[in-house]
């Protein structure tokens, strides 16, 4: 693997500290600020990162993905506020150390197949959850940006720190 497993816990606790960085940013009054009708508005983006990533990392530990418990994950996450949201997102800093804990080497090496692509289970975490933190919490910053919030920088998206 590329990464060692505290590597990419490590990473995966930096994309955390970064997105409760720009959710601080988040104006209250924006929450349902959408880009076009068919997008997530900034809540539900937010909710979705509050439970996308450790949901993922269970079907990858599984090999494979299981729709009734993402539909648990899914609609407890709707049923949170802005506050339950945020402090949702940041257990993930724990959880993503504790969902990784029990993972030898050999796990990551495995191969499986999930959602028809076949890798090692490392490379789906990284190429799914990881990545994924980064597109999203890139999604994230082009609302807050969209809503005015001009000061923002390449520094808060990619540093999670203000300029």
């Amino acid at each position: 693997m590329v990464l060692t497993k505290a590597e990419l816990i490590e990473s995966l606790q930096n994309e955390v500290r970064i997105l409760l960085h720009l959710a601080g940013k988040v104006d209250r009054a924006q929450l349902d600020y959408r880009p076009t009708q068919k997008q997530r508005s900034t809540l539900e983006l937010l909710r979705y990162l509050s439970m996308m990533g450790p949901e993922l990392i269970q079907a990858i530990k599984k090999g494979s993905f299981d729709p009734a418990a993402w539909t648990v994950a899914e609609e407890a996450a709707a049923a949170m506020d802005f506050d339950q949201t945020v402090a949702a997102i940041g257990t993930q800093t724990e959880a993503y150390a504790t969902l990784l804990a029990d993972m030898s080497d050999a796990d990551f090496r495995a191969e499986i197949e999930l959602f028809g692509d076949k890798g090692t289970r490392g490379s789906i975490l990284v190429n799914l959850i990881l990545s994924g933190c980064a597109a999203y919490r890139t999604q994230l910053f082009l609302y807050l940006k969209a809503c005015g919030r001009e000061e923002l920088s390449t520094m808060n998206l990619w540093a999670g720190v203000d300029e």
